[in-house]
């Protein structure tokens, strides 16, 4: 009898055993639906050149094929110092997904855009400034007239509190540094590749291909010295983009990862503040393109 009540425990146990090994172990990585995500990183820009028209009340000019630059700040501090992280070009979004595949976000990307003062652009239209404004020296009629944009002393990041051009009234210096802020919504899909490179453990190392695109405004600081008038300064809803994406994200340990993405979109802004009046404006539409690198960390409330 006794012998016979331990065969039947022992089948038991083995049976629960196989059981046990017969149903696979759920990865947490396998599956996104319900997860949110968060992810903040650096950028770097290209830019097409584009016409920008200025106009104003005793002007109207366009600078034809203005080319730009972006303004990067290198490997520095200020990417994780709480303080000065708005500073260099950042990206912030806040994502969650509605399915194991796709996602949703919202976020800024936060871009810089100057003109490159050390360039020779033609300009088309007219200024007529009044005869005791120091800056009627740049009156008359322009038809395709080559301009330097550096004239006048204009240079790059314009001149600092109680610093003096000595030139008079620079004609242009034209930049959204603070930034070209292109706040948008996202639609992004996932796919996991772990299985291309043979990874065994997605909880550990899981690899994604991801793309998306998105749409937004343009919520940009111009920083604008036109014809030596006093710039605008702060913010303003300038415009609208568009834009597609495609990346690479590497997750660790189910809940941190690395992402690097190459972006590219139009934006179009007709309502650019220029000076303190609100009869002073700009408008230029460009296409640009976006590398991006970043952290972030994904989980379940």
């Amino acid at each position: 009898m006794k012998t016979k009540i331990l065969f039947f425990l022992l089948t038991c146990v083995s049976l629960n055993t196989f059981a046990q090994e017969e149903i696979p172990v759920q990865k947490y990585a396998a599956h996104n639906k319900g997860k949110f995500f968060v992810m903040w990183g650096g950028n770097r820009e290209s830019y097409s050149k584009s016409d920008v028209n200025f106009r104003g009340k005793d002007y109207n000019f366009t600078v034809e094929n203005m080319a730009a630059h972006d303004k990067p700040k290198g490997w520095h501090v200020d990417y994780i110092n709480p303080v000065n992280m708005t500073i260099p070009q950042t990206n912030l979004r806040l994502g969650y997904f509605f399915s194991d595949h796709y996602s949703v976000t919202i976020g800024v990307d936060h871009m810089k855009y100057v003109m490159s003062q050390n360039q020779i652009a033609n300009v088309t239209g007219n200024i007529n400034l009044p005869a005791d404004d120091p800056a009627s020296i740049y009156n008359g009629n322009y038809n395709n007239t080559p301009v330097d944009m550096s004239q006048g002393g204009a240079k790059e990041g314009g001149y600092g509190n109680g610093e003096i051009n000595v030139n008079g009234p620079a004609f242009l210096m034209y930049e959204h540094t603070d930034g070209l802020n292109y706040i948008n919504t996202e639609v992004a899909r996932f796919d996991d590749v772990s299985k291309w490179f043979g990874l065994p453990n997605i909880d550990k190392v899981q690899i994604n291909l991801t793309e998306g695109i998105g749409a937004g405004v343009l919520y940009p600081k111009t920083n604008t010295t036109l014809l030596g008038k006093e710039r605008h300064d702060d913010f303003h809803v300038s415009g609208y983009g568009v834009s597609a994406k495609a990346g690479l994200n590497v997750t660790f340990f189910k809940h941190f990862y690395i992402q690097g993405e190459l972006k590219g979109g139009y934006i179009n802004m007709q309502d650019i503040r220029t000076t303190t009046s609100n009869e002073d404006k700009a408008s230029q539409h460009f296409t640009y393109f976006q590398r991006i690198i970043a952290v972030g960390g994904i989980f379940r409330l």
